[in-house]
């Protein structure tokens, strides 16, 4: 069973979210792309160097550089500068809190496809490093309690909940 509708939303006739407005859409339209999700990869991995993002993205230089300014203009990175004795100033790019909180997302990611599209469960895991148990990518509450699908209800926020839609 999907998601719950209550309030204005119960009527699923009755309203339709613009795509301008829909926040899957609009991180979508921001970070959907097979190249930007890959350096977000390899970001959250602790790549932080250009030339690094090119090999280990498989990527040319345009797309990484593409990507990165994106990223960058999006507040998901920060450009800092570096220089390394006797070479010109280059930069590093490293995660902003905006740009960690996309974890779940990436790692989601990387939990589905282990588990639906890999013969073995994937070449990676994620665990605690304390405990070394397996982190899981889940749909929690504010308290962490886990929520299966069936459980979550979708309800208007602010003002669109009182909007003629």
């Amino acid at each position: 069973m999907p998601v719950t509708f209550e309030g204005p939303l119960a009527d699923r006739g009755a309203w339709q979210l613009a795509n301008d407005s829909c926040s899957v859409a609009m991180a979508m339209d921001a970070i959907g792309t097979r190249s930007t999700m890959l350096v977000l990869r390899e970001a959250l991995y602790g790549t932080t160097r250009f030339d690094d993002f090119v090999r280990r993205t498989h990527s040319t230089d345009a797309i990484v550089a593409a990507r990165l300014k994106l990223l960058t203009e999006l507040g998901v990175l920060v450009k800092e500068p570096y220089r390394e004795p006797g070479v010109r100033t280059r930069f590093e790019y490293h995660l902003t809190d905006r740009g960690k909180d996309l974890l779940p997302v990436v790692f989601g990611l990387m939990q589905w496809g282990n588990a639906h599209l890999q013969a073995d469960d994937g070449p990676f895991r994620l665990s605690d490093r304390a405990t070394g148990e397996p982190v899981v990518i889940t749909a929690t509450t504010a308290s962490g309690k886990t929520v299966a699908l069936d459980d979550v209800v979708l309800t208007a926020n602010g003002d669109w909940a009182e909007q003629d839609h």
